[in-house]
């Protein structure tokens, strides 16, 4: 069938080329040298990045000479978990049978940082209940064919009970493909397939469960189409699995079928030989996919072995999906259901909150509640179909309702870094149920929030109007219960007093029938931790986790940071052997660093510590190395104390293993703003958002600035890391990035405090301003500054645009 390319998307290193039938295909961006690859020595801190190859230099890679291996390991096993058909929260819903894989783009190929980011806008997916397997889609002819999952992925995934597959793609010629690329991929020695070995290999060290192969190029023959089956046949002798892609035929051609038949179902099943794990059908299935799943049998293979799938890409919830062919109405799913591009609902996003509308509104439905998913909407969300699944299967099991993103870091109820940051591996299991909520009055509002944190960047907070008992189901689980298991509670009340609220706790034996354990009342408005003991129900297995609230309060609101179910809470031993085994000088006051240590435990947390003995948090990992992308000096100090804890399952935290970085010479006056946490008021698009103020350049184009069109004053907020001595900021306008001098900045003001708890005080009034770069002499000490933009243009314009906010001291 003939390809009508009409149109060319470009996401994340991947593109879709708009045709009938329409393919999986990837963009040729500049050429790079991949960080997996054999590559010349580099700088000993350099930023680690997710690796990638072609198939010639993976035959290369080998994890004790490639400097950032260690870095992309994912210590974090494949979780067991389970799905209970009778807690599911639709009625519609399905459990055992369609499954769910997830095709996503994290980033391009090249830049999948090993341990996150200091920047919030990130595709944090968190609705690991209804996936299977997540694909971490990339690969492109100009960076390399075959891309590994970075870690921090693998750690969500796992932790969560589902299976990660790294991407190899071979792209069509008219993207850069070369059919060479492929004869290279299936090359034979003896009776091994090389590559085959590699990719085992990279799985096993890094951690990862598989790969999904997307053949388009075209110019093959039958030779080449067995040779591809018979690698796949000969990997499939490693515990790596392989999801096939249907492009290539039998024949060698590329020909998308949207179906599996005698063209293409020897990729899947030869005789009684299994060649791949799985399928994913192309996108136009339509009425005929009960045939494939049906011929699937015919195979001795399950029709869930077939991922039907779907193009979000461009459209997201808004794409057209013949739901009834897949999932009919009252019936067994016809087959699996394979998702290409569910990021959209970040890509398509204003910033954070957005996203995590978009993304409830794709999985959970219109009604932010699983179990009604009723919307005059085609797209009714994947929870009407696919029951839950739940890794909470064994003790213990705390969560802090972190997503792995947020404006600033809490350890044990102390915030420790502002500023925005993501890191998929610091997730935790958020609740299988967003949100399950009854009541026979007003129903509370759950939430997960991000204006305070017990541990991590958020929590679970609830308000609303309470004149009736309310039931919040969080946790579908099986957890066993003995005399010494208890279940803890963190809240945070607005006030001393009673907290009307109850753990709820379900048993297998009566799966929806909650008892309540009361915690009784706060003390005062900070953290407060309830232990609640369980020895009563000895020899029973929790069903469900969830929480009650009682009484009559006309604004009710409670933050709950922590909930833990555990037979003991020991200390972790602490890491030892702590080193610095790389060092960068960005800057006279900037170093970025590698550290590396010995250790067992799930998470280290990183900190320096600094001159006024507090400590600054800088991230946390499951590994037992870790990337600083940013230490700063401190005025004139000439040593700075790096601390790494071990932090166990309940997240108690071991001593502090501990190492120094020297500094020399005399600091010279800089822009302490370069790169540091930058919050804002609101962004006009994700693109947008206020780390693009602090990024050190002006000609990024249009998007390389902090926009906001949020009415009334417009402010952006940047954490120094502590506080320094300032001359002078330096504020680039919309001129200064090449827009319209009209949209210059008018009036504006500049704040600064020493501490998160200090008011602020006002170091720059600015009325008429027509520049397009403005300079504001200071003598002043501060932390945290802040740009107010009172009014945002020279004309009625109502958009402020900051290309660069700096703030230059020492």
């Amino acid at each position: 069938m003939s390809r009508l390319m009409v149109a060319v998307v470009t996401v994340a290193g991947a593109a879709l080329v708009g045709a009938a039938p329409p393919a999986l295909v990837g963009a040729a961006p500049p050429a790079t040298a991949g960080p997996g690859a054999v590559a010349p020595a580099v700088a000993a801190a350099v930023q680690p990045y997710a690796s990638y190859w072609h198939p010639s230099t993976i035959l290369n890679w080998d994890p004790a000479t490639d400097p950032d291996a260690k870095f992309n390991r994912s210590k974090v096993p494949l979780k067991p978990r389970t799905q209970n058909a009778a807690l599911k929260a639709n009625a519609n819903a399905r459990a055992g049978e369609g499954r769910i894989a997830s095709l996503a783009a994290f980033a391009p190929t090249s830049g999948n940082p090993s341990a996150g980011a200091l920047d919030e806008n990130y595709y944090a997916f968190g609705y690991w209940q209804y996936i299977d397997t997540l694909v971490f889609w990339g690969g492109s002819a100009g960076e390399g064919l075959i891309l590994a999952p970075n870690p921090t992925v693998i750690d969500a995934a796992h932790r969560n009970g589902v299976k990660v597959y790294g991407t190899v793609f071979f792209p069509p010629t008219a993207y850069g493909g070369q059919l060479q690329w492929v004869r290279d991929f299936v090359v034979k020695s003896g009776s091994t397939y090389p590559v085959a070995d590699k990719l085992n290999q990279v799985a096993q060290y890094y951690g990862f469960d598989g790969w999904f192969i997307n053949q388009e190029t075209g110019g093959g023959d039958a030779a080449l189409a067995t040779s591809i089956r018979s690698f796949m046949k000969y990997g499939r002798t490693f515990p790596t699995q392989f999801m096939w892609y249907d492009s290539m035929v039998e024949s060698g051609s590329i020909s998308w079928q949207d179906a599996l038949n005698s063209s293409n179902d020897s990729f899947l099943q030869e005789g009684s030989t299994r060649v791949s794990d799985s399928m994913f059908l192309n996108f136009n299935w339509g009425s005929t996919l009960p045939t494939s799943g049906s011929y699937a049998g015919t195979l001795g293979r399950s029709r869930y072995d077939l991922y039907a799938g779907i193009d979000t890409e461009a459209n997201g919830y808004n794409s057209s999906v013949g739901w009834g062919n897949l999932f009919p109405a009252g019936a067994a799913h016809t087959t699996s259901l394979g998702i290409y591009r569910p990021e959209w609902t970040w890509k398509s996003s204003t910033g954070r909150a957005d996203f995590m509308t978009r993304d409830a509104r794709y999985w959970i439905g219109a009604n932010n509640d699983p179990s009604n998913t009723t919307t005059s909407s085609a797209w009714k969300g994947l929870a009407n179909y696919v029951a839950e699944s739940t890794p909470v299967t064994s003790l213990p099991f705390t969560t802090s309702f972190n997503t792995g993103q947020g404006t600033s870091y809490a350890v044990d109820g102390t915030r420790l870094a502002t500023g925005g940051w993501n890191n998929l591996a610091l997730q935790d299991v958020l609740p299988t149920y967003r949100w399950l909520v009854s009541s026979t009055g007003a129903k509370l509002t759950p939430a997960l929030d991000f204006a305070d944190a017990y541990n991590g960047g958020s929590s679970l907070l609830i308000s609303g109007t309470l004149n009736a008992t309310n039931t919040i189901r969080l946790y579908q689980a099986q957890l066993p219960v003995s005399a010494s298991t208890k279940l803890a509670l963190t809240v945070k009340t607005p006030a001393a007093g009673a907290t009307n609220l109850s753990a709820a706790v379900a048993f297998t034996d009566a799966p929806t029938s909650f008892v309540t354990l009361p915690l009784g009342s706060t003390s005062g408005t900070g953290w407060e931790t309830r232990e609640l003991d369980l020895s009563g129900y000895a020899g029973r297995t929790i069903a469900q986790l969830g929480l009650s609230v009682g009484g009559s309060v006309t604004n009710y609101s409670i933050r709950v940071g922590q909930l833990s179910v555990y037979d003991s809470a020991a200390t972790p031993s602490a890491p030892v052997s702590l080193s610095v085994t790389g060092t960068t000088d960005v800057s006279s006051t900037t170093k970025a660093l590698r550290l590396s240590w010995s250790g067992t435990a799930p998470r280290y947390n990183v900190y320096r510590r600094n001159p006024d003995s507090t400590r600054t948090y800088l991230g946390g990992t499951g590994n037992d190395v870790y990337y600083v992308p940013r230490l700063d000096r401190v005025g004139t100090e000439t040593a700075t104390t790096i601390e790494v804890e071990a932090v166990s399952a309940t997240l108690g935290r071991s001593v502090a293993a501990t190492t120094t970085v020297s500094w020399t010479g005399t600091p010279t006056s800089s822009n302490l703003a370069l790169n540091r946490p930058a919050t804002a008021s609101s962004s006009c698009n994700a693109n947008e958002g206020p780390a693009k103020a602090v990024n050190g350049t002006v000609n990024g184009g249009n998007t390389d600035k902090w926009c906001a069109l949020a009415s009334g004053t417009k402010w952006l907020e940047v954490d120094l890391g502590s506080s320094r001595a300032l001359t002078q900021f330096v504020v680039k306008h919309a001129g200064a990035g090449g827009e319209s001098t009209s949209w210059n900045t008018k009036a504006f003001t500049i704040q600064t405090r020493a501490s998160a708890s200090d008011p602020w005080s006002t170091a720059v009034t600015v009325s008429a301003n027509t520049a397009s770069t403005s300079t504001h002499p200071v003598t002043v000490s501060a932390r945290y500054v802040r740009l107010n933009v009172t009014t945002p243009t020279q004309n009625t314009d109502p958009a402020a645009r900051i290309y660069e906010f700096e703030a230059w001291g020492t």
